[in-house]
């Protein structure tokens, strides 16, 4: 019982940029752009996350469906699908770290 009052009180204390500074990305020589132009990258990157992750969706379901009726050509459909979405999520997920160090290469 205690405990749980504990966390309440610590959750009424806390606001959510307590925990989203620790997901969101430092933007180290980009910190300049507008909070705008921050919210409209988040969104595009956000949206090709979820685009990524349902085709790797996709890809795992061809993989399955290949297995079961024991047509390599799906299996392999579906294997470059999930090889290809995984490639795609890396970079989408590192961009800002990527962006980063060409800036520093180009000084």
């Amino acid at each position: 019982m205690q405990v749980t009052q504990q966390l309440v009180q610590l959750a009424a204390d806390g606001d959510i940029g307590s925990i989203t500074n620790g997901i969101k990305p430092d933007w180290a020589v980009f910190g300049a752009i507008g909070t705008k132009a921050k919210i409209i990258v988040g969104v595009v990157m956000a949206g090709a996350v979820l685009f990524l992750l349902g085709s790797a969706i996709v890809g795992a379901v061809h993989i399955r469906v290949g297995n079961q009726q024991h047509n390599s050509m799906e299996t392999k459909k579906g294997q470059t699908m999930v090889g290809s979405s995984l490639i795609g999520l890396f970079a989408v997920a590192s961009m800002s770290t990527l962006f980063g160090i060409v800036y520093g290469f180009g000084i």
